[in-house]
């Protein structure tokens, strides 16, 4: 008996021990607990992911709806009151077959490529807006009056771009009725000739428009059309320059010219007062204004070219496209009077009216015919 006690003994104490290292191996209930919450909460972190995502998603799509139908009721506003392309009437801007682009029910006329429009606009308001924000208020004196002198010319120089780019150059009528094998003069050809001041002059026949052009007039290939007393087609404007807004040109690059030189010359006053830091030093602290400065002096010196190069050719009485051409190289220009009867014809002389009346009803046929021809 005394042999079996201490071995029962000895065994309960191994049962015991291994029994207490499983509770001491084994994880307390508040750990349990814990560990459940975290396996919840990564097993709710990709649902509450996905379910933010979807929200987003639905969020997205009807702003994307809200946009669309917004867009929609714009444009229709747009065609309808500024294009002018909803209305029942059928009128001659809307089937014109030339390249212009027609704005307020054929009120404002305007060429096929607004590039260079939308470059110049951005230019002048960009240079005018530095300089009435980073310049005009760092002056020495007379800030404020120095600033809106400044805003003043820029809106004159917006009236004359507006004018110049909206105004109907002098588009000539096209001749639909006739083809081009009944065109002719009684010797069987396509030409004709005119006699003005002594001088006899070639009047051209344009297959395109089916006329004979007037003197001084020419088909622009940009635009589709024949323009009376064609100048030039000008990029930067995206208009033909001719007959009935060559004066709106004229103001608008003697404008710009005037608008530029002046922040130029006030700029210039900035970085002298401010020339103690140097260049690098203006250049980091100053950028604005020395960008303003080479923008303003590279603009001074294009538009005086076009200002000088321009006066020339009223004061001889020429147009742009005649000189590039030198049409009278070998003969008399019949249409100079004098220096001083050239700029008071071109500057001072009536406007024409437009010869085509882009706001009126067309019958139906020629909407089908123009449409086809299209």
């Amino acid at each position: 008996m005394a042999s079996i006690t201490p071995q029962l003994e000895t065994c309960s104490s191994e049962s015991d021990k291994e029994a207490m290292e499983q509770i001491a191996l084994s994880e307390s209930p508040i750990q349990d607990i814990a560990n459940s919450s975290t396996n919840n909460n990564i097993k709710g972190k990709p649902e509450l992911h996905i379910k933010i995502a979807e929200n987003f998603g639905n969020f997205f799509a009807s702003l994307r709806e809200n946009l669309l139908v917004v867009k929609r009721v714009v444009q229709n506003l747009w065609l309808q009151y500024i294009r002018g392309e909803k209305s029942d009437r059928i009128r001659a801007y809307q089937v014109w077959p030339g390249n212009n682009v027609f704005f307020f029910h054929g009120r404002f006329i305007c060429g096929p490529d607004p590039r260079g429009l939308l470059l110049t606009t951005t230019s002048i308001i960009l240079s005018s807006w530095i300089f009435a924000m980073y310049i005009g208020d760092d002056l020495p004196s007379h800030s404020s009056t120095i600033v809106t002198i400044s805003v003043i010319l820029t809106v004159i120089v917006f009236i004359n771009l507006i004018l110049v780019s909206a105004t109907d150059p002098g588009i000539i009528p096209r001749n639909d009725q006739a083809n081009i094998e009944d065109v002719g003069t009684s010797d069987g050809t396509r030409s004709n000739r005119v006699m003005i001041n002594g001088v006899e002059m070639k009047l051209k026949y344009c297959r395109i428009c089916k006329i004979f052009r007037p003197p001084r007039s020419c088909h622009c290939a940009v635009c589709d059309n024949c323009v009376e007393k064609f100048d030039h087609h000008c990029p930067w404007i995206g208009q033909c320059i001719a007959l009935r807004n060559y004066r709106f040109y004229l103001s608008f690059v003697i404008s710009a010219l005037v608008l530029f030189a002046y922040l130029f010359a006030f700029s210039v006053w900035r970085i002298h007062a401010k020339s103690k830091s140097g260049l690098l030093g203006m250049l980091k602290n100053c950028p604005e204004t020395v960008a303003l400065v080479s923008f303003s002096f590279a603009a001074i010196w294009f538009l005086a070219g076009l200002a000088i190069f321009h006066i020339y050719l009223i004061a001889v009485n020429q147009t742009a496209y005649e000189n590039f051409r030198q049409r009278y190289a070998d003969s008399q220009n019949p249409y100079d009077k004098g220096i001083v009867s050239n700029f008071k014809d071109v500057l001072f002389g009536p406007v024409p009216p437009s010869r085509v009346d882009f706001r009126a009803e067309t019958t139906s046929s020629w909407h089908i015919k123009a449409t086809r021809r299209v």
